[in-house]
């Protein structure tokens, strides 16, 4: 298992658009992928589970992957998070 903690700078957070784009992401790789903010996690490939536990700008997330390309979902889904601008 491999996770990160990254924090949310874009000024609208992980609304609807972004989300989605983040979920399509998440699903290219065959590792069970979570995110978690504080004591709420969601599955990562499932956009109800994401936007449900809300997201915005500041707070801290962890990407958590397990499986065959834990390392390399963890560290695209990461990148995206601290790349995101919207």
């Amino acid at each position: 298992m491999v996770n990160a903690t990254v924090t949310v700078t874009n000024a609208t957070g992980l609304h609807t658009r972004p989300g989605t784009q983040f979920v399509q992401l998440a699903q290219k790789f065959q590792s069970d992928v979570v995110l978690k903010k504080q004591d709420r996690e969601a599955n990562a490939k499932s956009i109800i589970k994401v936007l449900k536990i809300g997201i915005s700008q500041g707070d801290l997330i962890t990407i958590e992957a397990a499986g065959c390309d834990e390392t390399d979902a963890v560290s695209a889904l990461t990148d995206f998070i601290r790349n995101l601008t919207e």
